[in-house]
């Protein structure tokens, strides 16, 4: 797990907006993808949807106790999500949704006002939509 500072951020916070590469929350700005989780919210190294793999995923495994639902924001676009990962997360008690990353986002942060046991992997964009 990331360590503060390090493109860390230790609680799970709603995103006020994404775009140009990142995104913004807790008054501050991030470039490059994140993974947001009830342990906090870090930086993470997927950049385009062919690179979901268990290891990218592998944080999330690791708080698949804590989860209901996974948001997965594939980019500017719904992509291809591969089966087996969807499985392997399903085979942990784990939804996953996986959709363009503005609707992850927009889903997120409904679902994280209401409470819900909620993740998201966010793959950063450059256009909001």
């Amino acid at each position: 797990m990331a360590e503060p500072g390090a493109g860390f951020y230790p609680q799970q916070v709603q995103i006020d907006a994404y775009g140009n590469g990142g995104f913004r929350f807790a008054g501050m700005s991030h470039r490059g993808s994140l993974l947001c989780l009830p342990t906090g919210m870090q930086a993470w190294a997927v950049s385009a949807p062919t690179e979901l793999t268990l290891e990218a995923l592998a944080p999330v495994f690791a708080v698949a106790d804590q989860l209901d639902v996974l948001l997965i924001g594939l980019g500017t676009d719904i992509a291809r999500f591969d089966p087996d990962l969807r499985a392997a997360l399903k085979a942990q008690g784990i939804i996953v949704e996986a959709i363009a990353t503005g609707g992850a986002v927009r889903t997120y942060n409904v679902l994280l006002a209401e409470d819900r046991a909620v993740a998201a992997a966010l793959i950063a964009v450059e256009n909001a939509k």
